[in-house]
């Protein structure tokens, strides 16, 4: 007679009273190893029967619900298998409050559990609860050290790894219900909250250039085109905009390589790290060991003009010299120049912008006034360039190049300039201007020792200039 794996095994116990028809107890309940007469178990464990030694397939489970007290044939002492079914049904420890539904999760449990557990969590996922990968690992740890064939077990070990916020526990409900019963889950897929990109306040303006309907402001942000804007030509509100936009400027510096070494990934193979790394481990050749020269803050020397002629620029560029001080204070320079030069890089450390504005204009005596480039440049190279300032240094010059002087004493200068610096950089605002020619008497002088000549007047021609810096 065969028993429920289907083996021949020893001859079946006489039914007890009360068995109807001399039914086996195998045939009672619906259920392997229930004894005659004893009522349904409030939580089955679907799964593969536990085994005893030496093969046999017993009748009954002790502990079980409605199973009988004995052991199961041969005597030994009950050994279990490893469970590899995920639960089927809910129950199994009196008094623990079970998953939501009650009664059966029936279906046939999977033989893979991962697999189940990640279908799961792909159903959590729709349903719009948060089961990402680590969720799903930390589940399979709980279940690895609990019951995996028991409903509950499963339902409270998902619930408390699973759920990451109260609004998930009635969704976590609803999947498990529908999931584990063989039913097609009713999710409701929850829409996701529109980004609000920020941007600037609309300026009056571009307002009303965007009212009158001009296409090529409507497609771009008030920002975008305040970039491009000659500062001279905005208004007070589009002016502090650009104020702002100009204070997050975060890169307005340069570096240098030094002659030092430090270890990189690529570069110059370092023969002395690995012939020592070689001798620690024995004379194996593990990895090879590499070198890259280091790098250092190069100085950045700015020289603004502040004359009347640069008067609509000159707060701007002043603004931009507060962001590189701001960048590197520790290798950047900041003078003034018109008809004296005056050194601001102090006041210029300030971390408020209008507070440094504010210390550079009480120290400033020449504000607005005439220019002598030649003049301020040679003074200039005379107390702090020869001396190192300049020596290898990115000098910027921002100034239209009005010159009141004699031209070719700037001409010498310049060239005097280009031989101590490492990279000389002119930034006049009119070179942004529609048929711009370098035609005055200073410009025409300065333009052959000049390295970059690039624009000083809107935004992105500072963003610009700030590349050409970090470039050099």
């Amino acid at each position: 007679m065969s028993g429920p794996t289907g083996r021949a095994g020893p001859p079946e116990p006489e039914p007890p009273d009360g068995a109807e028809g001399g039914e086996s107890p195998r045939d009672v309940a619906g259920m392997p190893g229930g004894s005659a007469g004893a009522p349904e178990p409030p939580s089955g464990r679907v799964g593969a029967p536990e085994r005893a030694e030496g093969g046999e397939s017993p009748r009954d489970v002790a502990g079980m619900p409605g199973g009988s007290a004995r052991a199961p044939a041969g005597g030994g002492a009950e050994r279990r298998e490893p469970v590899r079914d995920v639960a089927g049904a809910p129950g199994g420890r009196a008094g623990a409050p079970g998953p939501p539904g009650g009664g059966t999760v029936g279906g046939e449990a999977s033989r893979d559990v991962v697999g189940t557990l990640a279908g799961f969590a792909r159903t959590l996922r729709a349903a719009g609860v948060n089961a990402d990968p680590e969720r799903l690992q930390a589940m399979i740890g709980a279940l690895d050290r609990l019951d995996v064939t028991d409903a509950r077990d499963v339902y409270w070990a998902g619930r408390l790894t699973l759920c990451a916020d109260p609004a998930d526990l009635p969704r976590y409900d609803r999947c498990f219900a529908a999931y584990f019963s063989g039913e097609s889950a009713s999710v409701r897929r929850v829409a996701r909250p529109p980004v609000v990109a920020a941007r600037p306040a609309a300026t009056a303006g571009a307002a009303g250039q965007e009212a009158r309907g001009d296409p090529s402001v409507a497609a771009a942000s008030t920002a975008e085109v305040l970039r491009r804007r000659d500062v001279a030509r905005l208004s007070a509100e589009e002016r502090d905009e650009v104020h702002r936009l100009i204070a997050l400027l975060d890169d307005v510096s340069a570096r240098r390589r030094s002659r030092r070494f430090t270890a990189a990934h690529r570069g110059r193979l370092d023969q002395n790290r690995t012939v020592r790394s070689i001798l620690r481990r024995g004379g194996e050749i593990s990895r090879l060991h590499h070198r890259a020269h280091r790098t250092r803050p190069r100085r950045v020397v700015l020289l603004v003009d502040v004359s009347g002629s640069m008067s609509p620029y000159a707060d701007v560029l002043l603004r931009f010299a507060h962001a590189a001080v701001r960048c590197a204070p520790r290798s950047t320079e900041v003078f003034t120049v018109g008809t004296r030069l005056t050194r601001v890089t102090r006041e210029l450390r300030h971390r408020e912008p209008d507070a440094a504005m504010a210390a550079v204009s009480s120290a400033i005596p020449d504000w607005s006034g005439g220019t002598r480039l030649g003049e301020e440049l040679k003074e200039f190279l005379d107390r702090f360039g020869q001396r190192g300032m300049a020596r290898g240094a990115v000098v910027v010059v921002a100034s239209d190049g009005w010159e009141r002087g004699d031209a070719t004493l700037l001409a010498a200068q310049m060239a005097r300039l280009r031989r101590l610096a490492h990279r000389v950089v002119w930034a006049n605002p009119h070179k942004g201007l529609a048929g711009y020619e370098p035609l005055t008497a200073g410009m025409a002088a300065a333009l052959p020792y000049v390295d970059d000549f690039v624009a000083g007047h809107s935004l992105a021609a500072l963003e610009e200039l700030a590349g050409v810096i970090g470039d050099a």
